[in-house]
Parts: C-alpha cells; structure tokens; sequence
C-alpha cells in the first residue's frame, strides 16, 4: 500500500494500517489451529514468488544504491532469502512438536502432565532497512510464516523502487489478510511502528531503535531489535596476516561496506601495522582493480550518507590522522556522476575522539588501532558499547578464549568476518545497544510462536493429600518441612 500523498490522507494512514490489523487478526482467529499444511503453503509462495520477481528485485536494488552488482543481490538478498524460507519448511514439523517437560516430584510419578505448546501470535510487524532491502524482510517473515502469523510490513524509504516492487510481490502471492506492505516515509514509519501488532520487528539504527521502542511501548508491543554498532576485529599475533587480511578487506567491502554485522575497525599488534596496511592494499586492488566503473562495487546509498562518510574521512586528515584510500587505478572520485562511490579507505591510529571511533561506520571506511599486550584488546571492547558482532584472526587457544569469555557480543566469528550470519541453525541478534532479541532457524520461529506451558493434573486430589486444602493438618506441616529447607 502507498504512502499517502497529502496532509488528510497522511493523518489517515494510521486508520488504514489499523483496519489492515484488525482484518487480519480477524482472519487468523478465523482460521483457528494454523496447521503444518497451511504454514507450509504460504512459505512456499513466498519461494515462488522470490524466484519469480528475482530480476526485478536486483534491478530494483540496482536502481536504489545507483549501482549494486547483480552477484550481491542475488547472493546475500535473494539467496539469503530463499535460504531462510527452505529451512523453515524443512525443519516445520520438527520446531512445531510439543515440548515435555518434568512434572515436580512427585506429581509426575502420580501422573501429571507438563508440556510446552507453541502457537502463533497472531500478527507480526516487520520494519525493514535499506542495506539490504529484501533479505531483511523476508528472513524474519520466514520465522513468522513457519510460527503461523500474519504479516505487516514497512520497507524504507531509502530502497522507493525495490519496495515497490515487493509491495507487488507480496500483493501477488498473498491476500491482504494474510500479509501486506505499506510504502512511504518516517510519517508512514512512526504510524506502524505505533500499531498494536503482537509482536514487532525492526532492524536499523540504535538511534531510530529508541523511537520504535517507545511507540511499541504504548500498545505494550513485545519488539526484537537488530541493530548494529561498531564490531571490532582482533588480529592475533598468531595469525596469517594475508588470508586474515583477505577476508577482513572482503567483508569490509561487500555492499560498500553497508552491513550492520562488517568489520567496523581493526586491532592489530603494534609490529603488524604496515604489513596489514600492505595486505589491505593488495587485496582490495585483487578484487576490485578499477572502483568508479566497476559494476562489482557498490555505491553509498544516497548523498546523505556519502556526506556522513566523506565528513568522517575529512574530519580525520584535520586531525592528523594517517588516512589511505586505497584506489589501484588512481581515479577521481570527485568527478563521479550518478553514484556515491567511495574508495575502501583506511585511518591509522584515529584518535579516540574523532567520529571514525565513535560511530557505526556503515561504510568503507576501516580504522586501524594497535595493541602491544593482547589483553589490551580485551580491555578496549569492554569499554565499548556492546557490539553486534566480535571477530577473531588467529590460532591462539588462549586469547581466542580470552575474547569469547571476557567480552560481550551479539555473535562472534572465528577467521572470517560476517559468515555466522549465514548459519541458520545459529540464532541472530544482538545485546544491550547492538540490539534485542534472536531470530533464524529455530529461535525464529519461536521469538514469533507463544511458548504456551500446559499442565495436566492427576486423577489424585494433590492439594488434599499436601495438606494445601484447609483445614490445615499434619500433612500441612510434613509440606511446608519438606519445602522450608536448605
């Protein structure tokens, strides 16, 4: 559904998303039991209709960022989905089974009963980022569809034409009672997050976070959030500079570097600097030779953040930083048109007060900072905001332990940037200001499910036979001496 495109009809759009909310909750109570088949059904038109819009979503994508190579979109945005959706069907039945659980002794030994069923909520709202427009949609509407929710979904407005083109799939593959999309800008976006769904999702920024949280709050809205924050990633001593370096450079550039989960800046020993500044270099002019027009790599997506990252870079040379685009082919950027590319750029040794140490990079901008003792690695994260994700270069035992134990992150990855993301049987999220809540896999569909506690009593009359029935007797006493004890 489009966004309004006038004052009247903007104040309105609150109406219609809460008449769309009550139509749909309706028809989930209508339908009662959500069975296997019924789950499974809508899962797989939602594979059929990703795989029959895959082209016009890249293209679409292609169009938002001004260039974004189809490889991308078809790996982590359509790949990303699809993948999500197949592992829901597969594993369906397995995550719908009750769960027994013990009865307290000795009620279980009398034949009571005690088991965890988990149902739908019934429907779920998803506010979707622009870094990665349709992946982001559709892994939590896999938890959710696998659950037997309802859908309602707000896509950003920095994506106008892959929403649309969602907003057309989704109407194609689905009734409105069963899932829709509403388009439009922050208006439309504090008007759904303001909604009284049964749960919400919402992945982006802390700062916008904070704002969805407060809205969700007035209809007391359970919300898992997925934010970001600034991942640090330790190079150990013990660790092969060229393929760490291979893959830190890989991850950092992948999407422009626009990914909430990216290397957002490095440690490295004080005597590695230069040989990790030379292998950045390398593997960067490996993968991308030329920049400006190569349709291999992404732009900024939009002048704003372009803006943003550019200002960090400039910020950082006035402060005397050590800053190094790497550009193979020596081109001029300042002469781009039609895109906001910018070269990976690396700063050396930012000073703690400048930008590029304070904010979420969201971009390819990577600064370096070195340690002499490896704990002080450990003591730099944890004066930090809790990050979304911590990563790991080495083979040391100990340190690799060091950090997973003494340090705090949403996920951790261990010779390689970003790649647990992909693991569907690992649950994704964050902690403290990098987010709040899990999905993927099993831990998505029960962040959406209910987790109902059944009990089924005895034929014997417990509360007599403990003394709880009055008048309180011996069996009262032997009770509460059983109980009242170390």
């Amino acid at each position: 559904m489009n966004a309004p495109e006038n004052p009247t009809q903007q104040a309105g759009i609150a109406a219609v998303m809460s008449d769309t909310l009550a139509a749909q909750r309706e028809d989930y109570l209508r339908e009662g039991e959500v069975s296997v088949e019924a789950r499974i059904d809508r899962i797989d038109r939602c594979i059929d209709a990703i795989l029959r819009y895959s082209d016009q979503l890249s293209t679409a994508m292609n169009s938002d960022f001004t260039c974004r190579p189809r490889e991308i979109n078809l790996l982590t945005d359509i790949g990303g989905s699809l993948g999500a959706m197949k592992h829901a069907r597969k594993h369906l039945r397995t995550w719908m089974k009750p769960q027994k659980r013990p009865s307290m002794f000795p009620l279980g030994l009398l034949g009571a009963r005690s088991r965890i069923e988990y149902q739908p909520l019934g429907v779920v709202g998803i506010i979707a980022p622009w870094n990665f427009p349709v992946s982001m949609v559709f892994q939590p509407m896999s938890g959710a569809l696998a659950a037997g929710n309802r859908i309602m979904i707000k896509p950003s407005e920095f994506t106008p034409a892959t929403s649309e083109v969602l907003a057309e799939m989704i109407g194609d593959a689905f009734s409105p009672e069963e899932a829709a999309v509403f388009t439009g800008g922050p208006e439309v976006g504090a008007a759904f997050s303001s909604q009284a769904f049964d749960h919400l999702i919402f992945t982006g920024a802390t700062s916008v976070a904070r704002h969805i949280m407060a809205a969700a709050a007035q209809n007391l809205v359970p919300v898992t959030l997925e934010l970001g924050g600034k991942s640090p990633t330790v190079i150990s001593r013990s660790a092969d500079i060229e393929k760490s370096i291979e893959r830190i450079m890989m991850g950092k550039t992948l999407n422009a570097g626009q990914i909430c989960l990216a290397p957002d800046y490095l440690l490295v020993p004080e005597e590695k600097l230069e040989e990790v500044i030379a292998e950045a270099e390398k593997a960067v002019a490996s993968m991308y030779p030329t920049l400006l027009g190569n349709a291999t790599y992404t732009s900024v997506i939009n002048d704003r953040h372009y803006e943003r990252l550019t200002g960090y870079i400039t910020e950082a040379e006035q402060a005397g930083a050590r800053v190094i685009p790497i550009n193979p082919a020596k081109e001029d950027f300042a002469g781009q048109q039609g895109t906001y590319k910018i070269p990976p750029t690396l700063v050396v040794k930012p000073t703690s007060d400048l930008k590029v140490l304070q904010d979420e990079m969201f971009g390819p901008v990577l600064p370096i900072l070195t340690y002499q003792d490896f704990e002080e690695t450990i003591r730099y994260i944890n004066a930090q905001p809790r990050p979304l994700a911590a990563y790991y270069f080495g083979s040391d035992a100990a340190e690799q332990s060091a950090l997973e134990k003494r340090t705090t992150s949403g996920g951790m990855c261990i010779n390689d940037v970003i790649m647990h993301v992909m693991q569907e049987d690992l649950p994704f999220g964050g902690v403290g200001p990098s987010g709040m809540g899990s999905y993927h896999g099993l831990e998505g569909f029960r962040t959406f499910s209910h987790a109902k506690s059944i009990y089924s009593q005895t034929g014997v009359n417990v509360a007599k036979l403990g003394g709880m029935l009055p008048p309180y007797n011996k069996n009262t006493e032997r009770t509460i001496a059983s109980q009242v004890k170390k």
